[in-house]
């Protein structure tokens, strides 16, 4: 090697532009492997969590205190944040279903539309993503810091699986909660579109509820009960492997923070379609 060829090389590898390349081929060379250990790792969690799970309530040594406990932080974190998106979320989705009624000349269908749009989207989305942003970091957050403080090592070296005794409770303590804020959801946003409609755009309240009893079935709620329970375990299966993998002290936990709220919504979302897609594929006749 030459003297100037020595010298560019070294320039490229000081440079900015030579960093970032190097970066870039570096991440592209990573990300694969990276993506596919992360969603292993996260799969083989769920899984162990959920035999657990099962085990410990059919040999009564669930963790119910602990499970009590974090239910009760779970639901005083993320019931008030649900309940303000729910309203606005509702009275959107009835302004916007209300022109395109009008503009169809169907405006007594109005309440329907809205209404199975709450149901089926709304719901489970809004109390899954509140709970992405408030108790997925939040648990993250926990885990990671008992992480780095070497609190989960000394858990195993005790004989006590981390598993059980941290990612189970709040696996169990998620589920119910992500059921009964999906609950809420649906009542807070159809009872908001239902009074923005009776009130402000001047719609026939029996229309608006007969039209929805009419077209919502059985199967809309169970869709969204199914989403809500399959939503809940996401977020806590992400914000645990997250949490229990965290590295390099404070920065670490910060940016572990960061990846399980961005990773739980990708998630969400693409669960999300294959739940309705699946759906009306599977049930075309209960589709709107």
């Amino acid at each position: 090697m030459t003297r100037h060829e020595a010298t560019q090389r070294h320039e490229s590898v000081i440079s900015p532009v030579g960093e970032i390349t190097q970066w870039t081929r570096g991440y592209v060379d990573r990300h694969p492997r990276a993506a596919l250990e992360t969603v292993g790792s996260q799969c083989l969690l769920g899984l162990r969590a959920l035999r657990y799970l099962i085990v410990d309530i059919a040999a009564g040594r669930f963790p119910f205190r602990e499970f009590v406990q974090q239910a009760a932080f779970m639901a005083s974190t993320a019931m008030l944040p649900t309940m303000c998106v729910a309203i606005p979320i509702g009275v959107t989705l009835q302004i916007q279903f209300a022109l395109l009624a009008g503009q169809v000349g169907a405006t007594s269908l109005a309440g329907a539309a809205s209404g199975m749009a709450v149901i089926r989207q709304g719901a489970p989305l809004v109390a899954a993503l509140l709970m992405a942003s408030a108790v997925g970091s939040a648990i993250c957050a926990d885990l990671g810091s008992r992480t780095i403080r070497d609190e989960v090592d000394a858990l195993e070296v005790m004989g006590i699986s981390a598993i059980r005794r941290l990612v189970v409770p709040r696996l169990a303590a998620a589920v119910v909660v992500g059921v009964s804020l999906t609950g809420l959801v649906c009542f807070i946003g159809f009872l908001a579109g239902y009074l923005f409609n009776t009130f402000a755009q001047d719609g026939a309240p029996g229309s608006f509820v007969s039209t929805f009893a009419s077209f919502a079935t059985v199967g809309d709620l169970v869709l969204t009960l199914i989403k809500a329970v399959v939503f809940a375990a996401i977020v806590v299966i992400v914000a645990c492997d997250k949490g229990l993998t965290t590295q390099g002290g404070p920065a670490g936990v910060a940016n572990s923070v960061n990846a399980t709220v961005v990773a739980s919504i990708v998630l969400l979302m693409i669960t999300n379609v294959v739940f309705t897609q699946m759906y009306v594929l599977l049930f075309p006749k209960a589709a709107l």
